[in-house]
């Protein structure tokens, strides 16, 4: 009776783990998600972003640091800026960063 019990408890445990796991399809879906929020409210003429961060699920957040230019004509101005997406909320909050004090 023990062994039957612990292959059943073994079970459910792998089930209910594979429960919990997210597709590659779903991660790539929240991605695009996440960097279409973000470019779209970055301003930027011609964006380059990094790859997501993911912070743990505590946290709920996905960041991405973004680089490009604003402006046109003459007054262009190379910006660097970090992206704070809210996976809760899918709302995304933008800052300008300075790397290393520069």
């Amino acid at each position: 009776m023990t062994r039957l019990t612990l292959a059943a408890a073994g079970f459910a445990l792998c089930l209910s783990q594979a429960a919990y796991a997210s597709s590659d399809a779903a991660w790539n879906a929240l991605f695009a998600k996440v960097n279409g929020t973000c470019i779209g409210q970055s301003g930027l003429n011609t964006p380059e972003a990094s790859a997501p961060v993911v912070f743990d699920d505590a946290a709920g957040k996905i960041a991405l640091l973004m680089r490009g230019q604003t402006g046109k004509g003459k007054s262009k101005v190379n910006v660097s800026l970090i992206c704070l997406y809210d996976k809760k909320t899918g709302k995304a909050s933008i800052a300008e960063y300075h790397w290393l004090g520069k």
